[in-house]
């Protein structure tokens, strides 16, 4: 058990802090000490996280004719994992401090000799970082430095510990003493949670927690077949938690080992032109990550070159977290391997007649495949901003309306004047109906304008006087520009509608 480490990024730790301030995600069994790689969702993250999802279904889902929905259980019959391949090979490289006992995974610890005048006086390690190759060549200069070696240091040249020659494993320095030696050769290590099942307590009641959704979407393809009236092609979605026993969890939210995925499975024919599906998949999930307010600048694209032994193609639309460059978003083409493999594991027919074509196939699939927790970090990032309004410093979180925990606040001027509360409250519970709304009645008008800024609210709605004795009309109030102008109710609703639908 441990609480979640500080970063050493001023971003990260101000979006951290501001998570645990403003009650959007709090560490799992803080009261206990926490429980490394497990975060809980607080009010505002929970309406957060659930926006995220809805929008995503609303787009993903209900706006499409080609698309149907799945919620399958966490804990499935072992042999689906069999089939899969999860129990034979889903697993990391694990590399062990003997000395401190930490564990690192080790295709995520970097090592490289340091040379100098062709001749290596040291090895030197980092852990994986956006700016690792930076952190790696001082390093280099300090062991040059501190050794006295004269002479021109070469290229810093790092590799991760599984492409180490075991002639080095004693040669290399822990991360967490510095000093080589006590690092002991990587294997492998299987990322599934074990659990029980039944009344007994044998190797026959044992069950995992889902790695991935993916599996029981193709466990149940069938059944979606023979009741969904679907046509090739068309996509089965789900959002739903799946579980990994990560060696590092690590960057806050970003790995951890509890956490929900957005999935589709793209069933396509083997003739289709799938490199152009693929294609047309990235496109459309980049540009659902615009419409929900990331922008195009942070985001970027990595096709690989490594492959899984199943996969035709895989690209990860990526974005800039605080600690660098990292995947958001995979979009894979699976081939029709899985559907293959729980044929012929199950005995169950996987072929789909395809009506056009006249024939029966087992389908090919495109995936894109997306995790809550991770989208969520990259939005806190992407929205949160600093800036100055009446010469004093303001935090706000620019989040998109659609996305936004809270869509509008009904502030009274004066929470002890009747008539401007009663005023407010009519108003309040109309907008409740509507959307998920605020109400603050305590402190200067300015501080709770700045409470709602912080967490996001993309609009304020001040009842005073003028509301009261004048023409009714209140004032609407942007977070982001701090403009406020005065409309009056049936325009109010008409504004909100157009930007949260």
């Amino acid at each position: 058990m441990s609480k979640a480490k500080a970063s050493s990024n001023p971003l990260m730790d101000a979006i951290v802090a501001l998570c645990k301030r403003r009650g959007f995600i709090f560490q799992s069994s803080e009261i206990y000490g926490g429980y490394n790689g497990f975060f809980d969702f607080g009010p505002l993250g929970v309406e957060l996280k659930k926006n995220i999802k809805d929008a995503w279904w609303k787009d993903m889902v209900h706006r499409r004719a080609d698309i149907e929905g799945l919620d399958s259980s966490i804990i499935m019959s072992p042999k689906i994992w069999v089939a899969s391949g999860h129990v034979g090979g889903f697993s990391d490289p694990m590399v062990d401090c003997k000395v401190s006992k930490m564990r690192y995974r080790a295709d995520q610890f970097f090592f490289a000799p340091v040379r100098v005048n062709n001749e290596t006086i040291g090895y030197i390690s980092i852990l994986e970082d956006g700016k690792m190759q930076a952190e790696a060549e001082a390093a280099a200069e300090k062991m040059k430095r501190k050794g006295g070696h004269q002479g021109e240091l070469g290229p810093i040249e790092l590799k991760d510990y599984t492409e180490a020659d075991p002639s080095e494993y004693e040669l290399i320095p822990s991360p967490a003493t510095g000093e080589p030696g006590s690092l002991t050769p990587p294997r492998e290590f299987n990322l599934m949670f074990e659990t029980k099942v039944g009344a007994l307590s044998d190797s026959s009641d044992v069950a995992y927690l889902r790695p991935e959704t993916a599996q029981g979407i193709f466990a149940n393809y069938r059944n979606v077949v023979d009741t969904g009236r679907v046509k090739i092609p068309f996509g089965i979605a789900q959002i739903g938690k799946a579980f990994r026993n990560e060696i590092t969890p690590k960057n806050f939210i970003f790995r951890s080992r509890e956490f929900e995925q957005m999935e589709i499975e793209y069933f396509i024919s083997p003739e289709a032109d799938w490199e152009a599906i693929h294609q047309d998949w990235i496109a459309c999930c980049q540009n659902w990550l615009l419409s929900i307010g990331l922008p195009e600048e942070m985001l970027g694209r990595d096709v690989h070159e490594k492959l899984a032994h199943y996969a035709r193609a895989c690209t990860d639309i990526t974005f800039e977290f605080p600690f660098g460059k990292q995947e958001l978003w995979g979009i894979a083409a699976r081939s029709n391997f899985d559907l293959t493999q729980h044929a012929e594991h199950s005995g169950k027919p996987m072929e789909i007649f395809d009506e056009a074509a006249k024939k029966k196939y087992i389908p090919h699939v495109i995936e894109p495949s997306l995790g809550v927790d991770r989208l969520l970090l990259a939005l806190l990032t992407a929205a949160y901003t600093e800036d100055e309004v009446g010469g004093e410093k303001r935090s706000l979180m620019k989040f998109h309306p659609r996305i936004a925990p809270y869509k509008v606040a009904v502030l009274p001027l004066l929470k002890n004047k009747p008539e401007l509360v009663e005023r407010a409250h009519g108003i309040y519970e109309k907008l409740q109906k509507r959307y998920n709304t605020f109400w603050d009645a305590s402190g200067a008008i300015g501080r709770r304008y700045r409470r709602m800024d912080e967490i996001g609210t993309p609009w304020c709605v001040t009842i005073d006087f003028d509301t009261i004795e004048k023409d009714g009309t209140v004032t609407l109030r942007d977070r982001d520009t701090t403009e406020q102008k005065r409309v009056t109710e049936e325009e109010l609703y008409t504004l909100l509608d157009a930007s949260l639908h």
